[in-house]
């Protein structure tokens, strides 16, 4: 393996219709520039758009920034709103969700990567 890899996000798969999710976009590019350790991803929520499930991990902590837009993120039984340039660090077992607000919402996240850790929370952010 090089010791670094280029790639552009647009060449990387979105798994949003994987995951029956409209109204955004996400990508996961780990495997693309052929991360071992960290794992990471870019979310794109068209305007007033939500995450269709929240998700948790057992071990991982992620940071998320938001690149532009603003909106709410639930975290456990809190929401709280966001807004560009803001930084949230969550950790492992706090389930959390994204709802973009009426200019949309972009966020990447990073993590360290732990193979299966994920778990997704079907109808977390129930109105």
């Amino acid at each position: 393996m090089p010791d670094y890899t280029i790639t552009n996000l647009s060449d990387v798969e979105d798994m949003a219709p994987r995951f029956g999710i409209e109204g955004g976009s996400f990508r996961f590019p780990r495997t693309n520039v052929d991360a071992e350790r960290t794992g990471f991803a870019h979310l794109k929520l068209e305007p007033r758009a939500r995450q269709p499930f929240g998700h948790r991990h057992e071990q991982a902590e992620e940071v998320y920034y938001v690149i532009s837009g603003s909106g709410r993120v639930k975290l456990e039984d809190e929401i709280r709103d966001l807004r560009a340039h803001d930084i949230l660090r969550v950790a492992p077992t706090v389930t959390r969700c994204f709802e973009a607000g009426s200019d949309g919402l972009e966020i990447i996240a990073f993590g360290a990567r732990h193979e299966g850790d994920g778990e997704i929370v079907q109808g977390y952010w129930a109105d």
